[in-house]
């Protein structure tokens, strides 16, 4: 007999079946045994009569043991219908076949889990899982990542991996970085994004590009940011800044819409905000615009645009620094004073930001696809000519091959989906997170590898001193 999904017996009253899943819970009750049993789509409740053949093993069974139940699917009385997809059903059980007994759980799976502490859940992630809330939201986000898919794949875009083995250059934060086993000394890094292997995409004609990506990060965590994240990155070339928001306004309004009918937006068209008004006006270049704070489905997507393209430093190559992202481009107005290098406080770039309940859940721009321009940032900011062409010049050469004015965005795909399914950070809807330190306490890493392994690596290790 085939298999069953637990959510479909519902249409099955009447007929034999076959079912797999979990022990969920299981009451006797003396001359009766009621199980409740649950797969990857819902949950059901089961009863073991008197005289069944299923009783002696319903007896030993215990809550994580994995069983294959053949019944019957019976309507049940009146009096007993309860809320839910199958509160109108019961499984008659005819037969009990155990797959694998479980140990005592390291942890309880049956509630919210939001009681156990966050490194305990972690250790026993495979467990964790299990509860239905953490299911729900794995499962909400594939059902996004699907969505945005075939959305973008009707918008004529193109899904196209980048190396994670790349080269380290200085683009913001710290990088993760990988030792080349055949030349000694040298060092991929792992992308922190794949800005320029997207920026070249443009350059080689291929005009419409996303992927649902894995960065890297070597950063302090907190709620909302871990070592290993996810993006949605794309890039579109012959655009304006108004044709990226546009499109990505209605992709972010669809989702909403079609997978989250309960929540509602705010606002629509999405209001904008200039960088100085949100920085005067809510003390913050990523404003919680929400008019009532309480409403957990109320959902305030802004924009913040006009943001400075460079603000001081104190570092000791330059006086300044990139707001955001070296490779934008100013507004069309300081296009000169970018290349004269004049006022350059003052220059705005054609950046924007999307900000969700104040989050920021996205960032892009209008990139600078002139290669003079390009360097007149890298100027800016302190490079020698040595460096520009040393870390940037097969960008630059890339921009003087012909190519399109193009710009993008990038999604922090884990922090919009935390705020979609209503939770407090971004470990609730990544199935396998490390803690705020950045580690994984199931798969006990950071690890320390064999001497074998460092003398290949052509490594020696120095331990700190106490």
């Amino acid at each position: 007999m085939n298999r069953t999904l637990i959510k479909d017996l519902k249409d099955m009253v009447g007929q034999e079946v076959s079912i797999s899943g979990w022990i969920d819970v299981r009451r006797d009750q003396g001359k009766m045994i009621f199980i409740d049993i649950r797969d990857v789509s819902g949950k059901v409740q089961s009863v073991v009569l008197p005289n069944a053949e299923a009783m002696e093993t319903a007896k030993q069974v215990r809550p994580e043991w994995v069983v294959e139940v053949r019944g019957k699917v019976n309507e049940r009385p009146e009096k007993n219908r309860v809320e839910g997809v199958n509160g109108g059903i019961e499984l008659e059980v005819l037969h009990i076949n155990v797959l694998n007994e479980a140990e005592t759980p390291a942890i309880d799976v049956s509630g919210d889990g939001r009681e156990i502490n966050d490194e305990h859940r972690l250790e026993h992630r495979y467990l964790d899982l299990r509860r239905p809330r953490m299911q729900k939201n794995i499962q909400m986000r594939h059902k996004v990542a699907k969505f945005i898919r075939d959305f973008l794949d009707r918008e004529n875009f193109l899904e196209i991996e980048t190396p994670f083995l790349t080269k380290s250059t200085p683009e913001g934060a710290r990088d993760y970085i990988v030792p080349a086993r055949l030349y000694p000394g040298n060092f991929y890094a792992l992308p922190q994004s794949p800005q320029q292997y997207k920026q070249l995409l443009m350059a080689s004609g291929m005009e419409r590009y996303f992927q649902i990506v894995r960065c890297m990060r070597d950063e302090d965590t907190r709620g909302d940011r871990q070592p290993e994240f996810t993006q949605l990155d794309l890039e579109m070339s012959f655009v304006t800044q108004e044709d990226v928001m546009a499109l990505n306004e209605r992709l972010l309004i669809e989702i909403v819409t079609k997978l989250y009918p309960e929540k509602r937006i705010q606002q629509t068209p999405f209001p904008r905000i200039t960088y100085k008004e949100a920085v005067e006006k809510y003390g913050s270049d990523r404003p919680d615009v929400r008019e009532d704070k309480n409403d957990p489905n109320l959902l305030a997507f802004a924009w913040v645009i006009d943001f400075p393209f460079f603000e001081k430093a104190e570092g000791e190559r330059s006086e300044w620094t990139f707001t955001h992202n070296p490779f934008s481009s100013a507004i069309p107005a300081h296009t000169e004073g970018l290349k004269n290098k004049e006022k350059i406080g003052e220059i705005v770039t054609a950046q924007y930001d999307i900000v969700l309940n104040g989050y920021e859940i996205g960032g892009g721009s209008i990139r600078n696809h002139n290669p003079e321009l390009l360097k007149s940032v890298f100027e800016i900011l302190g490079y020698s000519a040595e460096e520009i062409e040393s870390n940037f010049g097969h960008m630059l050469k890339a921009l003087a091959s012909g190519a399109p004015p193009h710009g993008g965005i990038a999604w922090g795909f884990d922090r919009l989906m935390m705020l979609l399914q209503g939770e407090a950070n971004i470990r609730e809807v990544i199935a396998f997170p490390k803690t705020g330190e950045g580690k994984d306490p199931m798969m006990h890493s950071p690890s320390e590898v064999s001497d074998k392994q460092l003398r290949e690596l052509h490594i020696e290790v120095k331990k700190p001193k106490n």
